[in-house]
Order: C-alpha cells, then sequence, then structure tokens
C-alpha cells in the first residue's frame, strides 16, 4: 500500500486547496456539492461545462466507499456551505473496495452522511446506485441483486426523511440483466457522454424540486 494513502484513507487532502479558494469567494448563486465516487468525478471529466456553468461543485473522488465519503464529508460538504448536496455512494463499497461489506452497514454510512447534511440545513438529494451487472476489476460478485436491496432501502428513507429520491436506476437499467443498459458506458459500470446525457436533466429536474422543498 501507497504510504500517502495509509495516511491519508479518506483523501482528505484531495479537495483541500480548491475547498479553501471557494470557501474565501462569495457564493453568487446556490451553491450544489456532489459528493460520490469514480461516477461523480468522471462527470466533469466528460462535460466539465455541466458543473461550471451551474454553480455545481464535484467532490467525487474514484475508488471511494461510503466510509470514506463520510470521513470527509465535514470538510468537502459542510463547510462549502451549500443549499444541497447530491449523494451517490455504494457501488465501491459492494465491489468490496475497502473490505467486505453489507447493505446495511453502507445504508448506515448514507444515513449518517443524509444526517450531518440535515443538521446543517442542507438540502439532500439521495440517488440511486446506478446499475452494474458485474466488476471488471473485481469479477464474480453478482452485484445486480444488491444494488437494487440498497435502491430499495433508499427509496423509502428519502421519502420518509422527507428529502428527494433522484432515480437513476430506472433510465439506465438493461431490464434483461439489471446491469447498465449497452451504450450508456464502455465498462459496464461507469457512464460515457451518452450515459450523462441521461443523468444531466434527471438530476437538474430534481435540484430544482430540492431547492424549492
Amino acid at each position: 500500500m501507497h504510504t500517502l494513502y495509509a495516511q491519508d484513507w479518506a483523501n482528505l487532502r484531495r479537495y483541500q486547496k480548491d475547498n479553501a479558494r471557494l470557501v474565501s469567494l462569495e457564493a453568487n448563486e446556490p451553491r450544489v456539492v456532489f459528493m460520490g465516487n469514480s461516477i461523480t468525478e468522471g462527470w466533469s471529466i466528460i462535460n466539465n461545462g455541466f458543473f461550471n456553468n451551474n454553480n455545481y461543485i464535484n467532490r467525487g473522488i474514484g475508488g471511494q466507499t461510503t466510509p470514506q465519503m463520510l470521513l470527509r464529508f465535514r470538510q468537502d460538504v459542510i463547510e462549502l456551505h451549500p443549499k444541497a448536496v447530491v449523494i451517490l455512494a455504494g457501488v465501491n463499497d459492494i465491489a468490496g473496495n475497502t473490505g467486505p461489506s453489507t447493505i446495511d452497514m453502507i445504508f448506515n454510512n448514507i444515513k449518517s452522511m443524509v444526517e450531518l447534511a440535515k443538521a446543517n440545513k442542507i438540502k439532500v438529494l439521495l440517488c440511486s446506485v446506478l446499475p452494474v451487472f458485474d466488476f471488471p476489476w473485481n469479477p464474480g460478485l453478482k452485484p445486480a441483486k444488491k444494488i437494487i436491496e440498497l435502491n430499495m432501502l433508499l427509496e423509502p428513507y428519502a421519502s420518509e426523511q422527507d428529502i428527494v429520491y433522484v432515480d437513476y436506476f430506472s433510465a439506465m437499467v438493461d431490464v434483461s440483466n439489471n446491469g447498465l443498459r449497452k451504450g450508456l458506458g464502455e465498462d459496464g459500470v461507469h457512464p460515457n457522454e451518452d450515459g450523462y446525457a441521461i443523468m444531466e436533466p434527471i438530476i437538474q429536474k430534481e435540484i430544482a424540486k430540492a431547492l424549492n422543498k
């Protein structure tokens, strides 16, 4: 294991300089922070204009699991004083990126992020995990069923908490195998340009709904 990674397990230093710059700037319009993993991080690589033109702040880090996101949630979300946070998390836990996780463990970490946001008067958009049939870096885990199980916890929880649930899953699933629909990603996990083109109008509609709640 790389020494620096071992010292900074949640990669807190990744956005520290950008955060310091943002905190010193007056926000002219409501900020929205996107908290997530490589699916969020890759969004800016494929369409950075989506973030820059809408005052959205990307705080995705590739490979991260929910405990890592929870550790950096205060620094990378709360201290930026956004009006809303978009939480897209859980797929890497199912892939076992930081060790074995149960669905309950993942759900509990997500609930903790929601509670932190609400305690700081930040509107929450809780996203479904995107469909995956198999992980190219860790094959044979049969994630499709686990993703559906997690989403079936997230949706009623969002309703119970009076926060917005963002259903990417239904728009992107191949119903024949519960994986990512062909043409929406090259590896069956990460969206490509066409995948993000489906996600963008969905999230923009839901952000408008959340800000008006």
